[in-house]
């Protein structure tokens, strides 16, 4: 990173005083790299400021910092590049920003003392000036393949069938899934969660296997009322779901577990959980899909099946392949129905500036760019070793917060905090322009204030404008760095 000289910007006091106050900062964990040396501290600007700004550097000099500087919106004849934000053009509802939260998380986090859990629920999901606010939640149904063990909730020895489902029970998310969910709750009511299954039961799949195999249509009813059991008893935990998916990455049959379920199975089964759900009384919303960008045409097969599209809210992603504009493809053929971003994995072991500028650029401002009312990382916790996993499952998937002997953030801690915490739910996205290497991506939220989530794509620093209004405010970033705007 090269710092600038005095002589080598035209830039006005304020501005001179932000470049150099966001690098004076060094974080208590600083980046291996070296650094160049840090310029001398000027005096930091003081008064009221029109614009807070939220910054987070490549080389991490600064993370997720409020920065102590004045931005005031005034008129200006600068000739930076401009990003025009405009209220008056609206676009999808934002129902929240978050991870997942598997098995494996809550097994790590019960591993802390009452104490520090308590903080880092309180850090990671309260709303105040401490926190980042996360809003949303994806959990299991059954085992993923971060859990210790797998496992569903009917799970049967040899070849027994239990279509009935008498032997349904959320017995194992009682050691530590339930409890944490639970404290979750307790610091943040409102969040909202969407499950997702890897497998069905064995004995209902075509392989009697929870890896693979796929579900057998004889028992699409007895899933179905796997479901409605599922969605009735963590009701009855205190556990509301909003949404659910019917299969986690329908195309992968090579996860611990996972099972296979092709687009027309798919809008087959709808049709029978669809009818189930209304039947109970439950409002949870089924959403398609749930895998990669690269194959639009599975959610587009199940929405142009009339009968499962009257049950269908719309359709989940992931990008492990394909681009994230597969979301407006399938948005622009389905304008009613919702599009959401359900997870990514950041992979171990990371490199920060990389993986950040990645995922700011392709989830947090792609995603909701195309549509996505949701960007949810991966996983939430994990211990060093990137555990607890099941027997082939992701053992180089870094968490959000690695927990040890104390608690370590990682990219996506970062990567959603910047929206997580003052984009919330309910908040719309509305017009930005996109000049030259400046990625961005801004909301209106439901008390009025204005968000916008800048990104350096380039690789040197960037001086620019934010115009709102006809008043301008003039800001900087270094090539990957990110920066939040609030007013």
């Amino acid at each position: 990173m090269t710092f600038p000289t005095l002589k080598s910007l035209a830039v006005s006091g304020s501005l001179l005083t932000l470049l150099l106050a966001s690098s004076c900062q060094k974080n208590d964990k600083p980046d291996p790299t070296p650094q160049p040396p840090t310029p001398p501290t000027p005096p930091v600007a003081v008064g009221p400021s029109q614009v807070a700004f939220w910054l987070t550097n490549p080389d991490k000099s600064q993370l997720f910092a409020k920065q102590k500087v004045v931005l005031n919106f005034a008129a200006s004849t600068n000739q930076d590049p401009t990003i025009v934000v405009d209220t008056t053009q609206t676009y999808q509802t934002i129902d929240g920003f978050g991870y997942t939260l598997t098995g494996g998380s809550a097994y790590v986090m019960r591993q802390l003392s009452t104490t520090d859990r308590a903080a880092l629920l309180k850090e990671l999901f309260a709303t105040d000036s401490t926190s980042i606010g996360i809003s949303y939640l994806r959990i299991s149904i059954g085992a993923s393949d971060l859990n210790d063990q797998v496992y569903t909730y009917d799970d049967l020895p040899g070849s027994g069938t239990d279509v009935n489902l008498d032997k349904f029970s959320l017995e194992p998310d009682r050691a530590y899934f339930l409890p944490v969910l639970k404290e979750i709750l307790a610091v943040n009511p409102a969040i909202k969660i969407l499950g997702s299954p890897w497998t069905a039961p064995s004995w209902m799949k075509t392989n009697n296997s929870p890896k693979g195999g796929s579900l057998k249509p004889e028992y699409y009813q007895a899933y179905a009322k796997y479901f409605v059991k599922y969605l009735q008893a963590m009701k009855a935990e205190g556990v509301r779901l909003d949404a659910v998916t019917l299969q986690n990455e329908p195309l992968n049959p090579d996860n611990n577990p996972s099972m296979s379920m092709s687009a027309t199975e798919q809008a087959a089964f709808v049709k029978v959980v669809g009818p189930a759900l209304l039947a109970a009384g439950l409002d949870t919303k089924i959403i398609a899909y749930d895998h990669n960008c690269d194959k639009p045409e599975y959610p587009l097969t199940v929405l142009n099946d009339a009968g499962a599209r009257q049950y269908v809210d719309g359709s989940a992603f992931h990008l492990y392949s394909g681009n994230i504009s597969a979301l407006s493809q399938v948005h622009e053929a389905y304008p009613t129905k919702n599009v959401y971003f359900t997870e990514q994995w950041v992979g171990a072991p990371s490199n920060f500036a990389g993986d950040f500028s990645w995922h700011v650029n392709n989830l947090l401002i792609g995603a909701t760019r195309n549509w996505s009312r949701n960007v949810l990382e991966w996983n939430l916790a994990a211990d060093a070793s990137n555990g607890p996993h099941t027997n082939g499952g992701c053992s180089t998937c870094l968490p959000a917060v690695t927990v040890g002997s104390g608690v370590t953030r990682n990219v996506a801690y970062y990567s959603i905090a910047h929206a997580s915490k003052f984009v919330r739910p309910g908040s719309v996205r509305i017009s930005s322009s996109l000049p030259t290497n400046l990625s961005n991506v801004a909301f209106k939220t439901p008390s009025g204030k204005k968000v916008l989530v800048v990104l350096n794509t380039g690789n040197t620093l960037q001086p620019f404008n934010i115009q709102y209004r006809g008043k301008v405010v003039s800001s900087a970033l270094y090539g990957g760095a990110v920066g939040t705007y609030v007013w």
